[in-house]
């Protein structure tokens, strides 16, 4: 895989993926396939993982080409991984949030058992789609939540600036995890509000995972966030000039 090498784990987006993150990369480096080196990391902490969300990574070549992904994954409780850092950072996110990420399976199995697969996704498995790739948790004081809610970008990342020492926000999406690996300004989180501790897991994790249901993620509970506006996420938001890039940093539309 190649690329494993390029993750600077001490970047803020990074850092919470570290354990196991790093070990797993150090594997894929001496040639671990990327499923053996994810399964190596799980084995290690199965102790503390929960016991009702078993899961194993296998092959990509284990999935059958008939059978859709996230059925296999419902049915089968095996993880189909590529050799490549989007199939990487994905284990990385089933390895720390492993009941969220089950949870979000078994809402996209029921959705395919009831549908089938067609080019719509319809808006349950689009919002699983756009949270599973691109989202994050972001635990804030009520003013900063209030900013962003309104897209008052000056507010919430100049005005209010010092407020972002109490916040954290954690990255879930893989495929926004994968494009950090070359960060650029218009990268954007959707952001769901998180009432548990991010720094701990474990809680994070029955938390998240209690939050999801198909109404609640029918209603798209996202807010837009460029992840290098965050302070202290890039040495260039240091001048507040940084926010006037309307491309970016966008208004929020008003209903006529």
């Amino acid at each position: 895989m190649e690329g494993a090498g390029l993750i600077a784990w001490s970047a803020p987006w990074f850092a919470p993926w570290r354990v196991p993150g790093e070990a797993a990369a150090l594997r894929v480096a001496a040639q671990a396939p990327v499923h053996e080196a994810l399964q190596a990391q799980w084995t290690a902490a199965v102790t503390q993982l929960p016991a009702d969300v078993p899961v194993r990574f296998v092959s990509q070549a284990a999935l059958p080409p008939e059978v859709p992904y996230e059925r296999f994954i419902f049915e089968t409780r095996s993880c189909p991984s590529r050799d490549n850092l989007h199939d990487f950072f994905n284990g990385l996110v089933w390895l720390r949030l492993p009941r969220a990420k089950a949870r979000l399976n078994a809402l996209q199995a029921a959705q395919i058992a009831a549908q089938g697969i067609s080019h719509v996704r319809g808006p349950v498995r689009d919002a699983i789609t756009v949270f599973d790739e691109n989202g994050a948790l972001l635990d804030a004081p009520q003013p900063l939540w209030e900013a962003l809610a309104e897209r008052a970008w000056r507010r919430l990342f100049v005005e209010l600036r010092p407020l972002w020492t109490e916040a954290r926000l954690l990255i879930f999406g893989h495929a926004l995890l994968e494009k950090l690996l070359t960060p650029r300004k218009d990268l954007t989180a959707h952001v769901w509000r998180a009432a548990a501790p991010l720094a701990d897991f474990a809680r994070a994790d029955a938390w998240l995972a209690d939050q999801f249901n198909e109404a609640t993620l029918a209603a798209k509970p996202f807010a837009p966030l460029p992840v290098l506006g965050v302070p202290g996420w890039c040495a260039a938001n240091e001048n507040f000039s940084y926010y006037d890039d309307s491309l970016v940093f966008r208004p929020r539309a008003r209903r006529s």
